[in-house]
């Protein structure tokens, strides 16, 4: 919905929330519901209803609990039935400088004073993400600290260890340290949200004064946003891949009439320098894993001579795929979309134009095409979308577009083979599969709450509920590493069975799309019933839970040779498997157990 995309008119959405929140309900959307309970230090009202479209509008349906004005502390570290009763699957901590307990440094304090006044105002709050953590084991966001509305010392404030601002930044730099050392726990940026908004503005003292709300109400949309970027990042709501015009968003002007000689890119001229630092941004979500691809109308020679300019920031490897041609450019996405084996909804189109936009926009279902209109606006526009928020990162995430570029190798090869078998074997794939180890938690978390075609129950894990099934001997799990001659893909399916008695119920099983029909299911298989007979399993229960997108793994229990159990009116099917009479149906991948 584009009113809900940055940029949007904040008075809009506060006015017409209840319209759009009833669009966006009435679009047949199959939404994940997330429980989400929200912690304030001040009025939250607000906060939670407009955070409520954002989620809506990224494919989260959330269901909140609100604490009572100013009752995070006592709910987090004395127990709330209510709390406890709703079982949240992630905490947002809403507190601002009006919930420091201490009060701020003095100007007759020593250095070691203000050194203990900041120790103790970073330990009130990290006992409430302790105790959470320890009651729920779940997600939890936390906001830093905004800046005070004034300056005692002036200038000097943000250096004396006595100034207010000094305090702030080294308090925030506690909780940033807690951040980085604690999976599952995140910042929520309200400093540089105050300062993109203006502090003065942002900190409107009539709405603490009058409905103590620590931000004014305008802001809130801004908050909502930036709370809702991390949710679903979070839990696998970010897009993958941007799919990028040329002429005009690329460089400015159109290479066909222009010639190469004629676009502006480089440092000779002010539109030219804009368009080279929107490479620059654009070229380094490389590193964060996304990949690019190309979908222009254009000549592909004059295409690649765009794209080799000697002051462009790319190259032809940069992108995993090059559409450019006079077809239509939803056709052209469509077809990447199913080269690469990815839903057009983790796409994010950019293109300067806005009939192709529009276009785009309304044949490609969940497809995001941010309002690119002034190039000097072009970073700020997708930067501020967060479409590729960093909630996780892998070093799988790193080699994500060099794993794609394998796949485009192997089916080249697959072209010189009549034999499929004979194609498998000469992939010369070998496989690491055993039970999850601490270094792949984190990839292992990414892709159950990531990966949706195939994925037989879809349900979605934290990095505790990981780490605690990995320490338990209630469950087997198995993480799947698939490498070949091209490279390695990283790990690329999950297993996790829980054992009753001498049966084991299959809670997740999950393979990443880009290893399809490599046996690597089989070979997961295989080492999931060989664990079961080491610990005496005498049957293995699998579950498959219709969504709208995993219907490719309606059967794959059946493919696997279980016996179907029964079968419910929502299409939920149950199926069992003997121990004991199974026979190893892996031939093409070497596994290293």
């Amino acid at each position: 919905m584009t009113s809900l995309t940055y940029p949007f008119d904040s008075s809009y959405i506060l006015k017409n929330r209840k319209a759009i929140r009833k669009e966006l309900l009435s679009d047949g959307s199959n939404r994940l519901k997330k429980r989400i309970a929200i912690l304030g230090g001040s009025t939250t009202s607000d906060i939670v209803k407009i955070t409520e479209l954002f989620l809506l509008n990224n494919g989260i349906e959330p269901t909140f609990y609100e604490s009572e004005y100013g009752q995070f502390r006592e709910d987090a570290l004395f127990g709330n039935e209510e709390l406890e009763a709703f079982k949240p699957d992630l905490i947002y901590i809403h507190t601002t400088l009006r919930n420091l307990k201490l009060p701020f440094p003095t100007l007759s304090d020593s250095e070691a004073e203000v050194l203990d006044k900041l120790n103790q105002q970073y330990r009130h709050f990290e006992v409430i993400w302790e105790k959470l953590q320890e009651k729920f084991g779940c997600p939890i966001i936390q906001n830093n600290f905004e800046y005070p509305f004034y300056r005692l010392l002036g200038n000097r404030d943000a250096y004396d260890i006595r100034g207010k601002i000094n305090y702030v930044n080294r308090l925030n730099e506690l909780f940033y340290n807690y951040a980085r050392t604690h999976e599952g726990f995140y910042i929520n940026d309200i400093n540089y949200l105050s300062s993109c908004y203006g502090l003065d503005k942002w900190a409107d003292l009539s709405y603490w004064y009058m409905y103590k709300y620590a931000l004014c109400i305008e802001a809130i949309p801004y908050l909502s946003f930036n709370i809702s970027n991390i949710i679903k990042s979070v839990f696998g709501k970010n897009k993958k891949l941007l799919v990028l015009d040329m002429d005009n968003t690329l460089w400015g002007g159109v290479i066909g009439d222009d010639g190469v000689e004629g676009i502006e890119l480089g440092q000779e001229t002010a539109n030219g320098q804009c368009y080279r630092e929107f490479q620059d941004y654009i070229k380094s979500h490389k590193d964060l894993g996304v990949m690019l691809t190309i979908a222009s109308k254009n000549e592909r020679e004059n295409a690649l001579l765009g794209i080799n300019h000697p002051d462009s920031a790319f190259n032809e490897d940069d992108f995993l795929i090059i559409k450019s041609n006079w077809e239509n450019k939803a056709k052209n996405i469509s077809e990447t979309a199913a080269e690469l084996d990815l839903g057009a909804d983790s796409f994010v189109f950019v293109d300067d134009n806005p009939a192709e936009r529009e276009i785009v926009g309304s044949v490609i279902n969940g497809i995001a095409v941010p309002e690119m209109v002034n190039p000097e606006e072009y970073i700020r526009t997708l930067d501020k979308n967060a479409y590729f928020e960093v909630t996780s990162f892998s070093q799988d995430d790193l080699k994500r577009n060099e794993m794609y570029m394998a796949n485009a190798s192997r089916a080249v090869l697959m072209q010189d083979f009549t034999d499929y078998r004979e194609y498998l074997l000469g992939l010369d794939m070998h496989g690491e599969i055993q039970g999850f180890i601490p270094v792949y938690i984190q990839r292992i978390t990414q892709l159950t709450n990531k990966s949706n075609q195939f994925n037989v129950t879809t349900k979605r894990y934290t990095v505790s509920e990981i780490e605690a099934a990995a320490s338990s001997d209630e469950y087997i799990t198995l993480y799947g590493r698939l490498e070949d001659k091209f490279g390695d893909n990283g790990v690329v399916s999950v297993v996790i069975g829980k054992k009753d008695k001498d049966i084991l119920n299959i809670d997740l099983w999950l393979m990443s799309c880009r290893v399809l029909k490599r046996d690597m299911e089989l070979a997961m298989l295989d080492t999931l019933v060989k664990k079961c007979r080491e610990q005496g399993i005498k049957r293995i229960v699998g579950y498959y839970f219709p969504t709208s997108k995993n219907a490719m793994v309606k059967d794959l229990f059946g493919f696997f040779g279980f016996n179907k159990v029964s079968e419910n009116e929502n299409g939920n099917t149950v199926w069992e498997l003997s121990v004991d009479a199974y026979e190893n149906k892996n031939n093409v991948i070497k596994v290293i157990s």
